[in-house]
């Protein structure tokens, strides 16, 4: 399968050799500036970007530094294309920002093919071996997120439906244009995955809390309550034990900031509007419209209309009303996923 290679540098003459080695090898495209890179990033994704250094408006440098910023394609792999007169401060600040090597022009074929097909083979080599190791992490937290869900007797797929909740809010939020700083800087599939932690602070809770079949007293309440504090600490020390900061850092917001409400009232945190992380406002929605439509000890499930109902009467109050105001649209989505038994 050809591989898509970006040609990026303002010499017309540049881009037409460029283009002439490597279209035998490779889907080559070519562009006269960073700003029209940034653009054709909007649409799909390269396998690889040869980067002219200097260029008019946006350098190379600066373009480095927005590609390595932005989770959607901080993993592609670039290699700069430099004159004589570039300096060996530019290249080493190059490296600093994350190239993955420089060719000199103007180019050699085989050198510039070679150069190419070396960084293909490492990068498909990690492509694996992070895939590898994502299944073996993914499949961890799913066993630990079922083993805490077990413990309560009638709440079985929840983390799987919260989970999918998640995707759908997130996925909705950035195709309106709604929080797109933030959603860009995550790599979106790592945060759903770590929203599967939320309620692992459970494992910290009594099973006669749990699954108590009354109200519970204002000591049980608060025992209950502690699962979130518990969460945040439990996450804090897996963290701890490993190098997947951001992978915990995530999972941690959503233990920790799931039941914080809009208006400050929530806990444990008493955390008020947008001073709750984006990650527990989307959350504290899909936790509590699954909570509303599953059966509890406590209590019958509630029709999908009748959860839909309370939840927009809370927009503003317990939830975030943008985020509540999605929810709404979606709300046929949100039902196909409750009646989804799998």
């Amino acid at each position: 399968m050809l591989k898509t290679i970006f040609v990026v540098d303002d010499n017309d003459t540049n881009l037409t050799v460029a283009e002439n080695v490597l279209e035998k090898h490779h889907r080559v495209i070519t562009m006269s500036s960073a700003a029209r890179m940034f653009v054709l990033l909007e649409k799909f994704k390269p396998d690889l970007i040869l980067l002219d250094i200097k260029m008019p408006g946006m350098d190379g440098l600066e373009a480095l530094r927005r590609l390595k910023s932005n989770a959607s394609y901080m993993d592609v792999p670039v290699m700069f294309l430099t004159g004589v007169s570039d300096t060996s401060a530019e290249a080493a600040y190059g490296f600093e920002l994350g190239a993955v090597d420089f060719v000199t022009k103007p180019f050699s074929p085989p050198v510039l093919l070679n150069r190419i097909q070396t960084h293909l083979d490492i990068d498909e080599l990690i492509r694996e071996r992070t895939a590898r190791l994502w299944k073996m992490k993914t499949g961890i937290i799913s066993v630990m997120a079922e083993l805490v869900e077990s413990r309560d007797n009638v709440t079985g797929g929840h983390v799987e439906r919260t989970t999918k909740y998640v995707r759908l809010l997130i996925d909705t939020l950035l195709e309106r244009g709604l929080h797109t700083e933030i959603i860009q800087s995550w790599d979106i599939d790592m945060v759903v995955s770590s929203s599967r932690l939320h309620d692992i602070g459970k494992i910290a809770v009594s099973d006669l809390i749990l699954n108590k079949p009354g109200k519970l007293t204002a000591e049980e309440f608060e025992a209950i309550k502690r699962h979130t504090t518990e969460g945040e600490r439990i996450i804090e020390q897996m963290a701890a034990e490993t190098d997947e900061e951001a992978f915990f850092y995530n999972a941690r917001i959503f233990a920790g900031f799931h039941h914080e409400r809009w208006d400050g009232g929530g806990y444990p945190h008493g955390t008020k509007g947008e001073e709750t992380p984006l990650q527990g406002r989307i959350m504290a929605i899909a936790d509590v419209y699954d909570a509303l439509i599953s059966e509890r000890p406590y209590k019958k499930a509630f029709p999908p209309e009748e959860a839909e109902r309370i939840i927009m009467e809370s927009a503003g109050k317990h939830f975030d009303p943008v985020i509540a105001d999605l929810f709404y649209e979606m709300r046929g989505q949100f039902r196909n996923i409750g009646g989804d038994e799998s």
